[in-house]
């Protein structure tokens, strides 16, 4: 079959590799009907070294079930399913306090590097029963998109804005107008939140999040940025601010836009070790950090109703379609700004 390969930075190719096969009776094959490129692909696009490659790419599929190991009991050939970006029993402590990402079962784990990743024709799925959620519609659905969105920045973005404690009385600012932060605005809009500023400075991008709840943008950065979000809330900041980017440069923009008291919520995958975190940052003002790796899994049902019955289409977010071998002009067009978010279908 054919995977996508990343080999370095810049350097990302579509080549034959050796076709999945059931390893542990609780396998499951799944042929890709639909995956994507993620903006967190990009970090080791723009970075990563010959020698830690070459890596499996892709981490958010949906596909056709194919074969399944004897210990698989909710799943059979022919359910179309969508993947979490982690794979999980659905079963430990931490699946059940709703850490999906954070699952203790051995098999449990990211997609891609030397695991199967999702931009490829097929791939092999450890702990199926946890991981999968059938899809109850068919591979042709108009809701597809949609749909994948499931598998990360949808769910990411949710998460953002649940570990937040986004609600009606809430105000708050998004870092980033990258697919994950626009469905932050759409999912701290789902929450009642009574002002969403978007931070981004991508015109098609931020029209986009205003669709989405929106009430303003600010385009400027940094200080000025945060100053202007200030700004636009009584001087105070607001009460929860997310950093779906994940420099540290974002972060400190983070810091000077949150309240007093307020939450700073990151999910975009930090690239950095050391941060302001001292009585001058965060400890004056009672300001607390949250955030992480979002529990895909734990959200896919919950939010897929509203998919389902047109409440939202996260899907919106896809603005091109490409198929495998357009993998690798999808990577520079995402890394250029060029595309927000690529579809591709196998």
């Amino acid at each position: 079959m054919r995977a996508t390969l990343m080999y370095g930075t810049g350097d990302v190719r579509v080549e034959d590799v050796p076709d999945p096969v059931i390893r542990q009776p609780t396998d499951a094959l799944v042929r890709v009907t639909a995956s994507c490129v993620c903006g967190s692909d990009l970090w080791p696009y723009g970075s990563m070294r010959p020698e830690d490659g070459p890596a499996r790419m892709g981490h958010e599929f949906v596909g056709i079930v194919e074969d399944v190991g004897s210990e698989v009991t909710t799943l059979a050939k022919g359910d179309l399913v969508v993947a979490p970006f982690a794979t999980s029993d659905n079963t430990c402590e931490f699946c059940r306090a709703g850490l999906h990402t954070s699952c203790g079962h051995a098999q449990a784990g990211f997609w891609g590097g030397l695991r199967d990743g999702g931009q490829a024709e097929a791939v092999r799925v450890p702990l199926a029963d946890g991981t999968l959620v059938k899809l109850p519609v068919p591979p042709d659905s108009a809701l597809m998109p949609s749909l994948l969105t499931l598998s990360d920045v949808f769910g990411t973005g949710h998460h953002a804005a649940v570990a937040g404690g986004v609600d009606e009385r809430t105000r708050v600012t998004v870092i980033g107008d990258g697919a994950v932060g626009l469905l932050a605005v759409l999912s701290a809009r789902r929450l009642g939140a009574e002002q969403i500023v978007l931070m981004g400075r991508h015109r098609a991008r931020t029209d986009l999040g205003r669709e989405f709840g929106a009430t303003d943008v600010v385009s400027a950065r940094g200080e000025e940025g945060a100053a202007q979000v200030r700004d636009l809330t009584g001087g105070r900041g607001t009460h929860v601010v997310i950093d779906a980017v994940g420099t540290l440069a974002a972060y400190e923009q983070a810091v000077g836009a949150v309240r007093p008291g307020g939450v700073i919520s990151r999910v975009g995958i930090p690239q950095y070790e050391e941060a302001p975190i001292g009585f001058g940052s965060l400890f004056r003002d009672n300001i607390r950090l949250t955030g992480g790796p979002a529990p895909a899994r734990a959200y896919i049902e919950k939010l897929m109703s509203g998919i389902l019955d047109g409440a939202v289409e996260p899907g919106k977010v896809f603005d091109a379609t490409t198929d495998l071998d357009g993998v690798p002009a999808g990577y520079r067009d995402m890394a250029d700004r060029k595309s927000l978010k690529v579809l591709i279908k196998p």
